[in-house]
């Protein structure tokens, strides 16, 4: 491998690491903002992205756990989403990269993306069903991610470890043959 890849590798690490712990801490900072909402209400207005709806929990408690519970999902898978990308830049060897460990991160982290993409989507129908029947939804347009691109991303990624895996099966067809 050389300098300027090992590098550029490095960077990546380090740029994933400071997204993953941002992630983290958004996510803490939700489920924070969720135990307060059902215990203080009063005190929402002073914790991470000001997050109240404690109207929504009086209209509607099946709507408050239901749209927190998306918000939380989506917000933890991302947090994994990459962890498993650290995970696979950490062990990941440039010099025999088409391993079934690499595979199985590649396809992995297509399935988180595609679970993002669709609980983002079902998330932002049912808001917009919720808005319909009089419920407050507007500041939750935030956290719902732009599924398309999710869905999108999931392909290309899928794609990507397909390819992953017939460079596997190839590596080992030619190491039989030497």
């Amino acid at each position: 491998m050389s300098q300027s890849n090992n590098i550029v590798f490095k960077g990546l690490y380090i740029i994933a690491w400071i997204i993953f712990i941002g992630l983290c801490i958004e996510a803490g900072g939700l489920i924070v903002n969720f135990i307060f909402s059902i215990y203080n209400p009063a005190f929402v207005g002073h914790l991470y992205q000001k997050l109240d709806l404690s109207q929504m929990y009086l209209q509607s408690k099946w709507a408050f756990f239901g749209m927190y519970s998306f918000i939380l999902s989506i917000a933890i898978l991302k947090a994994i989403l990459f962890y498993i990308v650290i995970r696979l830049i950490n062990k990941l060897d440039l010099t025999q990269p088409f391993n079934n460990y690499v595979s199985q991160q590649i396809t992995l982290i297509s399935y988180y993306t595609l679970t993002i993409g669709l609980f983002g989507h079902v998330a932002r129908q049912i808001a917009k069903n919720m808005e319909q029947h009089g419920l407050e939804v507007n500041s939750l347009n935030q956290f719902w991610p732009d599924s398309q691109a999710f869905i999108l991303m999931a392909a290309i990624i899928y794609v990507i470890a397909s390819i992953f895996k017939r460079g596997i099966e190839i590596q080992s067809e030619n190491e039989l043959t030497v």
